[in-house]
């Protein structure tokens, strides 16, 4: 890889490359992150709304929430009708999710702490559960305390739901650098066959254990994966 693909595999701001019909053709790591949970329709539909009126290149600067970013800046650009480029400017508002608090971590099996909220949330409730976990994840390092606090302010949104789904797995090539370290992610996923209270989730977010994403379809709490 060259310097200049370097330099924009590496940048901190999203940049992607989409064809005519929608079809990513090219992601940065940044982008990478920042799709597994924004559709990539939606990042489309950014980049043809801020496309310049001829061929070229524009930056428009905007107040745009999606998720946990904010970007105050897009620039798209294309040379012809067969890609559009674009890259989303972070605000420094945003929490640096490469700043994870790994404090008073210790070793830990996250199912046995999933299956324990869980266990609480159904002793007072009749709601059932289905269970997806990835039996190949090991035990790593976490704030069990901080997770089990996190974990049952998302259950508690959905306890009007008759059925919740957890799902405990590996987010196949995402990684996030700590301290010049990369690390794959652990995501637990909750969702429910209701919509989420949003109101009813009680829950410090100015914390930095997780990487918190959640919405009324969906909870993810990820984790990095630290074995040592």
């Amino acid at each position: 890889m060259g310097f200049f693909e370097n330099w924009v595999e590496m940048d901190l701001n999203p940049i992607l490359s989409f064809s005519s019909s929608g079809k990513i053709l090219y992601s940065n790591q940044e982008a990478q992150f920042l799709l597994s949970r924004i559709p990539s329709k939606e990042v489309f539909d950014i980049a043809l709304k801020h496309a310049p009126k001829t061929f070229g290149v524009e930056t428009s600067y905007i107040d745009l929430h999606m998720k946990n970013y904010i970007f105050y800046a897009v620039t798209v650009s294309y040379e012809d009708e067969e890609a559009i480029n674009i890259k989303l400017y972070k605000s420094t508002m945003v929490k640096k999710e490469s700043k994870l608090n790994t404090k008073n971590s210790d070793m830990g099996n996250i199912f046995t702490l999933v299956d324990l909220s869980i266990s609480a949330m159904k002793s007072k409730s009749n709601i059932k559960f289905i269970k997806n976990y990835d039996p190949s994840i090991p035990d790593f390092k976490l704030n069990a305390k901080e997770f089990m606090k996190i974990l049952n302010a998302a259950l508690v949104c959905f306890d009007n739901s008759t059925i919740i789904t957890a799902t405990v797995m590996l987010k196949i090539g995402e990684y996030i650098r700590i301290e010049g370290k990369k690390y794959s992610l652990i995501s637990i996923e909750l969702t429910g066959n209701v919509p989420a209270n949003l109101n009813k989730f009680n829950y410090d977010e100015a914390n930095s254990y997780f990487i918190l994403t959640k919405d009324k379809s969906k909870f993810s709490i990820d984790l990095p994966l630290i074995l040592k």
